[in-house]
Formats: structure tokens, sequence, C-alpha cells
């Protein structure tokens, strides 16, 4: 078959440009006014018990589990759920350190603004005004009966004595900034409010065009400033805090007493349906027989082949767009979008 004639064909190789209207992507690559709502988070019933426990408890809850298995996708489906705004997003890599995540200090803005008020003979501004919080300091400052959720994303690719440090304001519940402690002992000023964390919410704020996308997501922010007594930042709500981690290392025992934990395993069958059905609901009920036996097809076979971590849920969604979408998928198709994450032979 011509490259041309094939199904879903958009890129037609090298002289043949012409104006083409990309169709649009997976559900959840679609951004701005055209993101959908986020489809239900499938769980088993037992997991949905640990979540449960730890929000009880108000102890973080430590997910683990092979990439791929909705760990961080958990954290949005919490939020939703109990109706607690937007996710505050802290991910963590080899650099991070904890007190990124509490507060930031611009003390270049402070200098420079400080030098313009000199020439200009005005008052400068307060401290306050160049100290923002981060995602944790943001959540640990939430109002009372107002809990944030925090996902503090692959926290076993930061450094060894981080998940220490993180324990540390866990179990205070407070944690001081020094800039604003000098601050309060020079002046006798005992309180101060900093600004917080922003998060970007699901979809952009807009009223309802007729376009049939949902817009009854919440967007306003839910805080808008952080208290701080005497350069103490002090927790009057804990967060709903989900951690997550793909195994790469181990964390100290005194760390994983202090967490719920819970192991995220590979869909079974039954649950690789229900995710699909989720995701593509509208697009399955209007889908012919021949069209929903390929992607039953795609199932069985995604489940028998991907165990273990072999293959990440999102490969076979990816695939199934692409069957819903008519594109052709032969052999070498289906090698580059289920390619095994262990690099073995692909699923064909």
């Amino acid at each position: 078959m011509n490259t041309d004639d094939r199904p879903g064909a958009l890129f037609r190789g090298p002289h043949a440009s012409f104006p083409v209207r990309l169709p649009p992507g997976p559900p959840w690559r679609r951004f701005g006014d055209h993101r959908p709502k986020r489809p239900p988070y499938i769980m088993r019933p037992q997991d949905i018990d640990i979540v449960n426990t730890s929000l009880h408890l108000r102890r973080p809850l430590l997910v683990t589990g092979f990439p791929g298995v909705g760990k961080s996708s958990l954290a949005h489906a919490v939020a939703d759920d109990l109706g607690l705004g937007d996710v505050l997003h802290w991910p963590v890599n080899s650099r991070s350190v904890l007190s990124d995540a509490l507060y930031r200090y611009d003390a270049v803005a402070r200098l420079r603004d400080a030098t313009l008020h000199r020439r200009q003979g005005t008052a400068s501004r307060p401290v306050e005004d160049y100290i923002t919080l981060g995602p944790l300091g943001t959540a640990l400052a939430a109002s009372p009966g107002q809990p944030r959720v925090l996902l503090i994303d692959e926290l076993d690719k930061g450094d060894i004595d981080l998940p220490n440090d993180l324990l540390t304001v866990f179990e205070e519940g407070a944690f001081e900034i020094p800039e604003l402690s000098r601050h309060s002992s020079a002046t006798g000023q005992q309180h101060a409010r900093v600004g917080v964390a922003r998060t970007a919410h699901h979809r952009p704020p807009a009223a309802d065009d007729g376009s049939g996308v949902d817009r009854n997501d919440t967007c306003e922010e839910v805080q808008d400033a952080g208290e701080v007594s005497n350069g103490w930042v002090y927790c009057q709500e804990f967060p709903v805090v989900i951690i997550t981690s793909n195994g790469e290392r181990d964390f100290p025992p005194a760390f994983l007493r202090r967490c719920v934990r819970l192991f995220l395993d590979d869909p079974d069958q039954e649950h690789l349906t229900s995710v699909v059905e989720a995701q593509f609901a509208q697009d399955l009920a209007a889908a012919d027989e021949q069209t929903a036996a390929a992607v039953r097809q795609l199932i069985t076979r995604f489940s028998q082949a991907g165990q273990d971590g072999r293959l990440a849920t999102d490969q076979l969604l990816n695939a199934i767009h692409l069957r819903l979408s008519n594109v052709a998928l032969d052999p070498h198709v289906l090698e580059a979008v289920l390619r095994p994450l262990d690099d073995a032979d692909a699923l064909t």
C-alpha cells in the first residue's frame, strides 16, 4: 500500500508538503480549553482501603510500584474526589533539597529594589514580599479545615538524607524561615504574610462556551497567603501527603514506619479493561464490533506480556487510541508503541 493511502497517514515523507490539520490527540495529551475532565481513577478495593487508612491516620502515603501503574495520578484522584483543590507538586531529583520545597527567598530582587528605593528616596518593601512558600511549605500553611494535597514525586531519586529531613518537618509540623526570624527579632514584628506556591489548573478557567468541554471543576485559589509567626510557619491542618517511589533505593526504617505503604501491583486483565473503558467511554460506545474486538484483543495480549513492569498502562492506552483513530497498527507500529521498558522483544 502506498504511504499516501495508509489509514491515519499525516506525514507522507519528503517533498509531499501540503496543509494538514492534525487530529485531536489522546484525551490525556490535550491541553488548554480542549483538555477533558480527568476520567475516574480505577483502583482495587483493597488499595482504596489503604488510602483511607492514611487519611484517617493523617500519615503520608508512600506509593510504590512499577513505572506507569498510576502512582502520581492517585494524588489527583484523591484531590478531585475529596474536593481539595489542585495538587501541590514537588518533583524530586538528585539536586532537590528540603529548603526548596519549604520556601524561596529572592535576595537578588530585594537587593535590586533596595538600591532603586535609595536612589528614589522611597521606603523599601518589607522582607516578606520577597519570600514565597514552596509546595511543602504551602501545604503545611493551609488554613484549618482546608487541607491541601501534596504530591512528592519520585522521592527515591533524591539525596539519601532527604527522607529523614522530610520526617523532621512532618513530625514537628513547623519550620523556620530564618530571614523572617531575624526581621522579627530586629523589629519586634511578630506576624507576616508570605506568598504561596501557585498550581497550574487542570484546565484554564473559562465560562461555558457551548463546546461541550466540562467546566465543573473548581478553579479558584484555595490559598492566597501563608501566615508566619515570629519567623515560623506552624501547621494547622496536616496535608494529604502522597509520596511516590519507583523502588530505585530503600528508605530508612524510621521514615517507613511513619508512612502508610501502598504497593500498586501490575493491573490484571479485568483492571485493564476498566481503565480502558474509563478513558475511552464515548469512543467505545460508538465503535463497531470489529473495533471493539480488536481493543479486547490488545488488552488480552498486553495483560499477558506486560507483567513485572515490562510495559506501562499508558502504552496500552496509546495503542488503543491509535486503533480507535483508524491508524494502521502494523507490527512495526506496535513495536514502537509497545516497546518494553526493559528493551526486550516488543509485543507484536
